[in-house]
This record gives C-alpha cells, sequence and structure tokens, in this order.
C-alpha cells in the first residue's frame, strides 16, 4: 500500500484504525456498491487478503443486534472459519462471510438460523467472488429482506432467484441486469427465427390463453405447448406457473425498456 493510499484510507476512518472502526466502514461501502481499491485495502486491514470467495446472510435477529453477531461469529468459528464482516441496515443484520475451512452457505446458516426472528424472512446468498461480488452478496441480501413480504409463503432461508422481479421493483440493478440478460436476452435467442420471444409474450399478453395465443400467431395450440415448454428448459422460467410469468413478465417489460433507452 503506498502513502497516499495509506493517507486515503485513514481519511475514510477519521485516522482511527480499530477493527470494529474499519468493518463498519467496509460494510457501508458495501452495503452502498462502492468497490474500489479503496475498499480493497481496508478489508485488507482486517484480514481478507487477497482473492477470496464470500457470502452473505440476514434477517431480522431474533433478540439483539449483538447476539445476532455473537451467535454468526461463534458459527464461524466452530467450522474453522474467522472472516465475518457484520452491520445493521434499518432492523435488518446482515453478514458477509468468507470461505475458508469447512465454512459453507448451508453449514453457517443452519448454525445460525436460530439468531434470527423466527417470524421474519431469512436470506441466504449465493457464493461470490471478491470485494464486487461481497458487495453483490450483501446489496442482493438487503433488497432481498425488503422485498421479502411480498411473498405469501417464504422459504427459509429465501434464496437469490426467488426475489428477483420484486428487488428490481425497488432499484436493484443487479436484479435487473439478470433479468435482462438471463431470461429476456434468452428469451430472443441467437437465431433471429427463434419464436421463443414471441410465443411466450404473446401467451402472457393473452393471460395464458392458449386457444388465442395460437390463433394470433396462426398455430396450432400444441405448437405453442411445445414452444413454451422449450422456452422454459431455456430462461429457466415457465410462463405457465403463475409465479414463473410474473418474472418473464418483468423481464420482458425491462428488456423492452432499456432497448428504448430507458435506463
Amino acid at each position: 500500500m503506498t502513502k497516499f493510499e495509506h493517507a486515503d484510507i485513514l481519511d475514510l476512518l477519521g485516522g482511527d484504525i480499530d477493527d470494529n472502526a474499519v468493518m463498519r466502514l467496509v460494510f457501508e461501502c458495501l452495503i452502498s456498491g462502492i468497490d474500489d481499491d479503496r475498499v480493497v485495502s481496508l478489508m485488507n486491514l482486517i484480514g481478507w487478503r487477497g482473492s477470496f470467495s464470500c457470502f452473505a446472510l440476514g434477517g431480522t435477529p431474533a433478540d439483539s443486534m449483538g447476539a445476532t453477531f455473537t451467535q454468526i461469529s461463534s458459527a464461524v468459528r466452530d467450522f474453522g472459519g474467522s472472516h465475518a464482516i457484520f452491520g445493521m441496515y434499518g432492523r435488518f443484520v446482515i453478514a458477509c462471510i468468507e470461505l475458508e475451512a469447512a465454512v459453507s452457505p448451508e453449514i453457517v446458516c443452519t448454525a445460525a438460523l436460530p439468531a434470527f426472528a423466527q417470524s421474519e424472512a431469512v436470506y441466504l446468498s449465493p457464493v461470490r467472488e471478491g470485494v464486487p461480488g461481497a458487495s453483490h452478496a450483501v446489496r442482493e441480501t438487503l433488497f432481498s429482506l425488503q422485498a421479502a413480504p411480498s411473498l405469501s409463503t417464504q422459504s427459509r432461508p429465501l434464496r437469490a432467484d426467488e426475489l428477483l422481479p420484486e428487488r428490481a421493483l425497488l432499484g436493484d440493478e443487479v436484479a435487473r441486469e439478470e433479468l435482462y440478460r438471463n431470461v429476456y436476452l434468452v428469451l430472443h435467442g441467437d437465431n433471429e427465427d427463434d419464436p421463443s420471444y414471441i410465443t411466450v409474450s404473446t401467451f402472457l399478453r393473452h393471460g395464458g390463453s392458449l386457444e388465442a395465443t395460437a390463433k394470433e400467431l396462426n398455430v396450432h395450440p400444441n405448437t405453442v405447448r411445445y414452444r413454451l415448454k422449450k422456452a422454459a428448459e431455456t430462461t429457466g422460467w415457465d410462463a405457465t406457473n403463475p409465479r414463473d410469468a410474473f418474472v418473464l413478465n418483468t423481464a420482458i417489460a425491462l428488456g423492452r425498456m432499456r432497448e428504448a433507452g430507458v435506463r
């Protein structure tokens, strides 16, 4: 680290290099989407060095913020880990945890679940890479917890794809990008003659009517069924399922707006 970089970091910290102060600042950076070299240097100060894999876990504390921090820290240490960054956003406790030793998302989540309120949502992110991945994991955890009340039934923990459209509605750029690239563009396919997009969008516009879709496209209803099945296989979302249809509708709306120049 150069003298200039060191001075810049100390300015951010107000001269305070206590580990807890550094952790608080790192968390604020990650939750705000800041993942530049200054954050890399800050994370180095608290032991997050080199390349790393991580995941995030968050929810509403069962008791207190401190008690939740302690239980998650204990779970991480029990499986040989030593690196976890904690923060509070509103009523949510969010932890970013490094994959090391026997630490894994499922193991830590199972051990730490009692630390979170039973009646509230808990979110477990996928594994992400590096500082950008840490910011991604922390932010998607926050957006997912904020979006969780929209679901009438919730798995415990919630996972990444379960709240994509709701996260997009809340302004989560990562969710919007995923819906655009992994759903909208995949629907369009690489071949301009691929009928997936026109079939799915027409089917959704007609409220899931095979007959109306077949009539507009001038094909047999069985052809519509076949195309919908193929689209479900390529995108992972089935237009005949009400929840999946909502995901597809959101992705199509976002894609159309983006291609019209609206961001």
